[in-house]
């Protein structure tokens, strides 16, 4: 009874808390929490019934793994596995390190008032949606009216078929994610940085410390958990692809498959022929367990390096 007056007390004491927390509580209550039952469709020849969704998991036959080979056994496998891993290894570790050096810059401008408008310039690509941002790559790269084209023929040169040549395509993602991921990244690494104790910085510019000295005896040290606790989590989700820049920003395009085809747009477009649900649920499943062990391994290593970084 008093461990029960304690809690209902500390609820008290952290009411307000409590209730700025509830909207994203309820949220991943209900579109991560809940469905999860219905993994249960990875294992089984799901066939929609017109009873519902309810009657037609439960009446559906067991498949064992059936469901997860079209992922090992298509002649694609190779290719979208490669492109998937690699991707995301290049998006971690520019990511991070240019969301870093952001935010660096960003405290180290002595105008705050410059530093807020050149903050919101980085920050506002993150909140344009994908097609969006695929009309205004397509604005550059379009064979006829692009402006990348325009300028090789001013130059004399002969314009590129940017949608047909597939060596281009690996930089031109990489680019794209990085302009529109790297000011909302910074937001994290920033905030640890303004948090920084400023008795340090003054004691090193005392001592005669240079401004690149204060940054790397001070700043990145002390961010350094930061960078590896989101380094461990951005491994979590190396076998997840973000749709919208490898399906939206190449157009969908097949002649650019070999480079831009990673799981989640095979899946998609296996999805499309086929209909069929237990194939696209055994990769979603496939993917949330490989991420999972991933962040336990990941995790484990940082905890033999250094006990005090990892994330638990």
């Amino acid at each position: 009874m008093t461990s029960l007056m304690r809690e209902l007390r500390m609820i008290g004491r952290n009411k307000a808390l409590l209730l700025m927390v509830l909207p994203g509580a309820i949220w991943f209550f209900l579109f991560c929490y809940l469905p999860m039952p219905g993994a249960i469709i990875a294992f089984k020849n799901y066939k929609f019934s017109r009873d519902g969704f309810l009657a037609s998991l439960l009446n559906s036959e067991w498949s064992g793994f059936k469901n997860f080979e079209f992922l090992f056994t298509t002649q694609d496998a190779f290719i979208i596995f490669r492109n998937t891993i690699l991707y995301n290894a290049v998006f971690i570790v520019l990511g991070t390190a240019l969301s870093v050096f952001v935010a660096i810059v960003i405290h180290e401008i002595t105008n705050k008032k410059m530093a807020k408008i050149y903050q919101t310039g980085m920050f506002l690509p993150h909140f344009l949606s994908w097609v969006i941002v695929s009309y205004f790559v397509y604005s550059f790269l379009s064979v006829d009216r692009g402006a990348l084209n325009q300028m090789l023929d001013f130059l004399g040169m002969k314009p590129i078929y940017w949608y047909s040549e597939k060596a281009y395509w690996p930089y031109i993602l990489v680019f794209v994610n990085l302009w529109k991921g790297v000011g909302f990244g910074s937001v994290i690494y920033l905030a640890a940085i303004v948090g920084i104790d400023k008795s340090y910085f003054e004691a090193a510019m005392i001592d005669g410390a240079s401004k690149w000295q204060q940054i790397r005896k001070i700043t990145i040290p002390m961010i350094t958990p930061i960078i590896v606790i989101l380094f461990i989590l951005a491994i979590g989700g190396i076998f997840r692809a973000d749709f919208g820049l490898f399906y939206q920003v190449p157009r969908d395009t097949g002649a650019l498959y070999p480079v831009t085809n990673v799981i989640d747009t095979f899946v998609y477009r296996g999805l499309k022929v086929t209909g069929n649900i237990g194939m696209s649920t055994a990769a979603g499943l496939y993917q949330a367990v490989v991420g999972f062990v991933l962040v336990i391994v990941t995790n484990m290593i940082v905890r033999k390096i250094n006990k005090e970084q990892a994330l638990f």
